[in-house]
């Protein structure tokens, strides 16, 4: 399927995040409305109705103050005993007016009700509270004759009847506005409820589908990538997903090809090599040997026969002979290292180091070296190869040596999962700006007419380190001599 026809990955997490944010924007305003209701029904229990209710228990007790002040005053005819009258009056004023504020308007018909009680109330005081007390202070004293009494407790029974009829409706809509207010309070907790497992479903299933669309075409494309770089370039890289995994499938699987081409270019450059060094160690070595030999027999011939410019000359002849040979032995080897790959096998290198050693006997006694080498350990390898590194190293370092008997110290440590081998020398040693220079093929720091060699030894060193898993360097943290470091991997199976 063409990339250009699948969604971006990033039009997918904003269709997914625009899904999110609309269910969720619903399921606040869900909560929303129902946290309005409760508050509504919060402020109808508390400021309205319960209020309300507190200000009818106000007004009874009010009105009973006044119809006990105005008794007393009537059996005593002492001003003191209308002080509750009048403070039950001013008391009456207060819890009418709060009472009517509160519950007009939630409910006009019992703010009807709270004005019928006041013209109850007024009716009371004026058909009996006020004649009473009218006649107690015209007499001057007691009122023997209570014959309106009767008529004041029909008038003031008729208030409380009526003050007692509100308190009643008061208390129903306070207990009907309780459980409203305790259902509105469930709806909110279920609906906070709902909207919890809501957001976690919407999130599980928003981590589902991106794990679909995004983290399982990037573990696959991963996968891919890790067959391919693992040397399977035959593998097709093929991926499906948003277009930028499927692009980046594309990408990598043409990388793969590009990869493929240049192994098989490098197949046939590794097959012309082979080829090359076929011809130099056959067709170009013998004649070679032929001019060599042919040299030499010119110069026991005629020696003494040609001058000495003549001399002179078939012994330049001889010795590019031999040094073209020896350049190109070495040329062969550096290129067989890697590329004739033979199975690696435990190599002591004790062993290999005495016959290097044994190999450079004529030089060490020649030049009166001291090598001192450790107990080495053994590693896995190609042991002509290793033999290869430490002839090269100790080679070298009888060689440049300064102007006493030159003295090379071999040492090893374990250093986690690897060996650190130290080959150290007394002699002319190497410049630190020469540290990486001298692993150069052909590179060389001294002429050839001072210090003979073909300026391949190092590079064969590294090439042959590397080629066994380890890396080798210049250590340049010394004053005197020359050290060389490198190491290679520990094998597990076999003992120090």
């Amino acid at each position: 399927m063409d990339y250009r026809t699948r969604w971006p990955a990033s039009r997918l997490l904003i269709a997914s995040v625009t899904i999110l944010i609309i269910v969720c924007a619903g399921a606040i305003g869900g909560v929303a409305v129902a946290l309005n209701s409760l508050t509504n029904a919060r402020t109808l229990l508390l400021d309205q109705v319960g209020p309300a209710r507190r200000h009818a228990l106000e007004l009874d007790a009010a009105l009973i103050d006044q119809e006990n002040g105005v008794r007393g005053f009537a059996l005593t005819a002492r001003e003191e005993f209308l002080d509750p009258y009048q403070d039950g009056l001013r008391a009456e004023q207060d819890a009418l007016r709060n009472a009517r504020d509160a519950i007009a308007s939630v409910r006009p018909d019992l703010a009807q009700r709270v004005d019928s009680i006041k013209e109850l109330a007024v009716g009371w005081r004026a058909g009996y509270a006020d004649v009473v007390i009218t006649a107690v202070r015209s007499a001057g004293r007691p009122l023997a004759d209570q014959a309106d009494t009767a008529r004041g407790k029909e008038l003031f029974d008729a208030v409380r009847r009526e003050v007692g009829d509100l308190q009643r409706v008061l208390n129903d809509e306070s207990a009907a506005a309780r459980s409203g207010l305790d259902g509105v309070a469930d709806q909110v907790l279920y609906l906070v409820i709902a909207l919890g497992v809501l957001l976690v479903v919407i999130i599980a299933g928003v981590a589902a589908v991106l794990h679909r669309i995004l983290i399982k075409p990037l573990t696959g494309l991963a996968a891919q990538v890790r067959q391919v770089s693992s040397g399977d370039f035959e593998h097709a890289v093929q991926i499906v997903g948003p277009r930028e995994t499927v692009m980046l499938g594309q990408d990598v699987d043409a990388m793969r090809a590009r990869i493929l081409n240049d192994v098989e270019e490098l197949r046939r450059s590794n097959s012309e090599l082979e080829q090359f060094a076929y011809v130099a160690s056959h067709d170009l070595q013998e004649p070679l040997r032929k001019v060599a030999s042919f040299c030499q027999l010119l110069e026991r011939r005629y020696s003494g026969q040609l001058d000495e410019r003549g001399e002179q000359y078939l012994r330049f002849a001889v010795d590019g002979a031999k040094r073209m040979q020896v350049l190109i032995n070495d040329l062969l080897a550096f290129s067989r290292v890697g590329r004739m790959t033979r199975e690696h096998v435990a190599v002591d290198l004790n062993e290999t180091v005495a016959q290097v050693l044994d190999s450079y006997s004529d030089v060490i006694e020649r030049t009166g070296a001291t090598v001192v080498t450790p107990d080495l350990p053994t590693v896995r390898g190609e042991a002509s190869l290793l033999g290869g590194v430490f002839g090269n190293l100790i080679g070298n370092a009888l060689k440049f040596h300064g102007e006493g008997p030159p003295e090379v110290r071999v040492e090893v440590e374990r250093t986690g999962e690897l060996w650190t081998f130290t080959v150290r020398d007394d002699g002319i040693g190497i410049e630190p700006e020469y540290a990486e220079r001298i692993f150069v093929i052909f590179q060389r720091l001294h002429h050839k007419d001072d210090y003979p060699g073909t300026g391949i030894g190092l590079a064969m060193c590294r090439k042959i380190i590397e080629y066994h898993g380890g890396t080798i360097w210049l250590d340049t943290g010394h004053d005197a001599g020359t050290t060389f470091k490198f190491t290679l991997p520990v094998a597990e199976d076999t003992h120090e």
